[in-house]
């Protein structure tokens, strides 16, 4: 099992960012995945979570309105619209698959 997230940067206060995670070697259209962030200092929290049948959706309260997670199973890809981004949401943010399979991280920076 592979996963793979790329699109993260350095992003104003107020502006928006698209993460996308690609995962391999798993069945993807059924499976579970979902973005955490880890800031400096604190821990590994979830951001969204997508699961595979009916497509229903958990997010963190701090994200609601702002972060939606969707996904193309036909690319295998999951992603993470990011708008209205904080300082707060500067972060590494890591996909994960099937509860059990980890990316290596992008990093979000919000900053002026």
């Amino acid at each position: 099992v592979q996963v793979v997230e790329s699109g993260g940067g350095l992003v104003q206060p107020g502006g928006s960012l698209r993460l996308s995670c690609a995962a391999s070697g798993l069945t993807f259209s059924t499976d579970v995945m979902s973005w955490h962030r880890q800031a400096p200092g604190k821990e590994r929290e979830l951001v969204e979570r997508i699961f595979g049948v009916g497509g229903r959706t958990l997010y963190a309260d701090s994200v609601k309105g702002r972060i939606t997670i969707s996904r193309d199973n036909a690319r295998n890809t999951v992603y993470l619209q990011m708008n209205s981004l904080k300082p707060e949401d500067t972060a590494v943010y890591y996909c994960n698959a099937q509860y059990n399979f980890w990316g290596q991280g992008t990093q979000v920076t919000v900053s002026s």
